[in-house]
């Protein structure tokens, strides 16, 4: 299992997330790409709450084709379309997740390749060999 890293000679981490991870030699490494918040069917929620969910529910199909879970998640980078959805994203986040939290960015962008999506999540994941 990967181990936290949160150093007391540093400013606490401002949410449940941890501010490095070290992962454990010998273990597999998964790079999921960039998840937006579009179903299978094509369809796209109009709120960030529901685009996040499908972002994280298309990165538990990825981790689960390799054998892995959210438990194995090291690091996510999230992007969202403006402040007002930081507390929408953070919320559906730190419900998926629990200690030790995995590394955690998380940025205000422009915009994305289609208007509708507010939200986008990668994550990396490292679990046994």
């Amino acid at each position: 299992m990967a181990k936290p890293l949160t150093p007391d000679c540093i400013h606490p981490p401002f949410a449940p997330y941890s501010h490095g991870m070290v992962v454990p030699a010998g273990q597999r490494i998964v790079f999921c790409s960039g998840q937006l918040g579009i179903g299978a069917d094509g369809d796209v929620p109009p709120d960030c709450a529901g685009q996040a969910r499908l972002c994280f529910a298309n990165i538990a199909a990825i981790l689960a084709e390799a054998g892995m879970t959210f438990a194995d998640v090291v690091r996510i980078n999230a992007y969202v379309a403006g402040r007002e959805h930081l507390a929408d994203y953070m919320s559906v986040r730190n419900a998926l997740f629990a200690e030790p939290y995995p590394a955690s960015t998380l940025m205000i962008v422009s915009g994305f390749a289609r208007p509708e999506f507010v939200v986008e999540v990668e994550a990396i994941a490292a679990g046994p060999a």
